[in-house]
């Protein structure tokens, strides 16, 4: 295999931009494992009532990200952010005003990889957020196994990330006041497993759940699309039926988090490694669908919202992919 090194005349702010998306990756692979094995080996050191003192503190504070978690405005506007962001660069779209007397659900698609452009947009004010759609407070969900990690939950909330559970996605909707946006990656996980450069092909023909929650609610939903979230990484092909597919599947079912076999570059080489491929993301986010709130909707209604949502998105998509060098024979699949 040939390596490729980069060269000396790299600027350093190409180096910092480097340096920031591989301490992301490193944070979003290692850092959980990395806190839990710190939280236990303090107990075996002078410095064990660090430890005592969190889990006294992580028991009080045991359903706070459920509540909204705990943002950082401070975390959200860190530089770091800000060279992760121009690494790629990543691109936030406003197609529509969001009305901050009114809460939305988000639809987020695809997820990717390691979901890059939702952490980006949602959990940082790189792309300028706040300064798109004034009034709105963003909440991403992710998996609730992550917020059962010690320190590694404080991390995640800091951002304004919550768990991926019903009475989570609740809290923030209900909220009389408004100005809050919930973001879901509707494919979630699974979804991951098809995130193949070029690939658009969307778990969500029968993922009805957060359809069903913004009819409960009465919350718009929004349709986002990230053109190029799937070609920053490639991934080993794992088509459906195959063997490699069939593990990932199962160790999905075990574990509740998919496991693709993905690789890009290295920090000082161009031919292998972790660290994402330097390719544009561009998140565009649609007008809102309006949604009339019925505590117990039945299944008509919510198909009925759904395939509205589904031809929302389609447009979406349609509409703005010569922009991003989509071939105009490409469509989206919905599985």
């Amino acid at each position: 295999m040939k390596v490729e090194f980069a060269p000396r005349s790299v600027p350093l702010q190409r180096r910092l931009q480097t340096a920031s998306v591989a301490q992301w990756v490193f944070s979003f692979l290692c850092l959980a494992q990395c806190c839990t094995v710190a939280f236990i080996a303090l107990f075996f050191t002078p410095f064990w009532l660090v430890s005592a003192l969190y889990a006294a503190w992580w028991l009080i504070d045991r359903e706070k990200p459920r509540k909204g978690g705990r943002r950082i405005h401070f975390f959200r506007n860190g530089i770091v952010w800000r060279y992760m962001k121009d690494y790629f660069p990543v691109t936030l779209v406003k197609t529509a005003e969001l009305d901050p007397r009114q809460n939305y659900l988000l639809g987020f698609h695809p997820h990717g990889v390691l979901a890059v452009g939702a952490f980006i947009n949602f959990c940082t004010e790189a792309s300028g957020f706040s300064t798109l759609f004034p009034g709105i407070t963003p909440h991403l969900m992710m998996l609730s196994l992550w917020f059962r990690f010690p320190f590694f939950r404080d991390y995640l909330m800091s951002g304004g990330l919550i768990p991926s559970d019903k009475d989570s996605a609740s809290y923030v909707l209900q909220k009389p006041e408004g100005g809050n946006l919930l973001a879901v990656i509707v494919g979630g996980a699974q979804e991951a497993l098809d995130a193949h450069p070029g690939s658009f092909t969307l778990l969500l023909k029968n993922r009805k759940g957060f359809v069903r929650l913004a009819i409960q609610h009465g919350t718009p939903l929004v349709p986002a699309f990230s053109f190029g979230e799937n070609n920053i990484f490639d991934q080993v092909k794992n088509p459906k039926g195959s063997w490699l597919r069939r593990i990932q599947y199962c160790l999905q079912q075990i574990m509740g988090i998919s496991l693709p076999l993905f690789h890009a570059r290295g920090i000082f080489q161009y031919s292998f490694g972790l660290i994402p491929y330097r390719r544009p993301i561009c998140t565009v986010v649609g007008k809102p669908i309006p949604v009339q709130k019925r505590h117990e909707p039945s299944e008509e209604e919510v198909d009925q919202v759904h395939q509205k949502y589904l031809n929302e998105l389609s447009n979406l998509f349609e509409k703005h992919k010569a922009k991003y060098n989509i071939p105009e024979e490409s469509h989206l699949e919905f599985i």
